[in-house]
């Protein structure tokens, strides 16, 4: 547990201030939460509910704790998931969006949650385009209970180093034209996007999020 710590150390040594460490601990033992928490960690990710609920259970002492959900979510674990999490990474259509405002109304409760955008072609990920999520700003702006705070992207595999960086900075271009339009319910103030391999590459772009698994806790089995 101690290797957690220095990785955590050597990481956040080298962090801009403004740039908020989410250690993803999906797959990853309590233990091994605590002993990042005990390194300085409050912000842990996780992307299945059922899993997600047992530590916290687990992990009730650590009352500071803030959970975010970064896994496809579905609308029948919509309710759940609100209760249980304080931020969502992954909003990823419109469809979703109106449903979780709704369950958000009659849970009197406002969760801080990021709108998913792929701005490369991935099969194998949820998310807006540009264009569709432009389209739906109208519709996204009069969501009442929703606190849309910016963007979360997750790149494709097998890009290059530039390629990377290129698609950071298209997503933070894409955050800059959402805030010059002044929506009234829709902000832009953070990007969640980096993960281990790649996250300083997201800050050189703007990232304010970063979300780093296998750089703290080892390759999960």
């Amino acid at each position: 547990m101690n290797e957690i710590s220095q990785r955590i150390s050597a990481i956040v040594n080298q962090l801009p201030q403004q740039v908020r460490l989410i250690a993803v601990s999906k797959t990853v033992s309590v233990e091994a939460i605590r002993a990042a928490y005990q390194a300085g960690i409050r912000d842990f990710a996780e992307s299945k509910l059922q899993e997600a609920i047992e530590k916290q259970a687990q992990l009730q002492d650590l009352s500071d704790i803030c959970w975010h959900f970064i896994g496809h979510l579905q609308t029948n674990k919509a309710k759940k998931t609100l209760q249980h999490f304080h931020w969502l990474h992954s909003v990823d259509s419109l469809k979703l969006a109106v449903y979780l405002d709704k369950i958000a109304g009659e849970l009197n409760f406002s969760p801080q949650v990021f709108l998913q955008v792929k701005l490369l072609p991935d099969p194998n990920k949820y998310g807006w385009n540009k264009e569709d999520l432009l389209d739906d700003l109208p519709v996204l702006d009069h969501l009442r209970h929703l606190k849309i705070r910016g963007l979360m992207t997750i790149l494709p595999l097998g890009l290059s180093e530039t390629d990377k960086l290129t698609a950071f900075q298209a997503t933070q271009k894409l955050a800059n034209e959402i805030q010059q339009k002044k929506c009234l319910n829709i902000s832009m103030d953070e990007l969640s996007m980096g993960m281990s391999g790649d996250y300083l590459l997201a800050i050189q772009s703007g990232a304010t999020m970063i979300r780093l698994g296998t750089i703290i806790f080892g390759t999960r089995k």
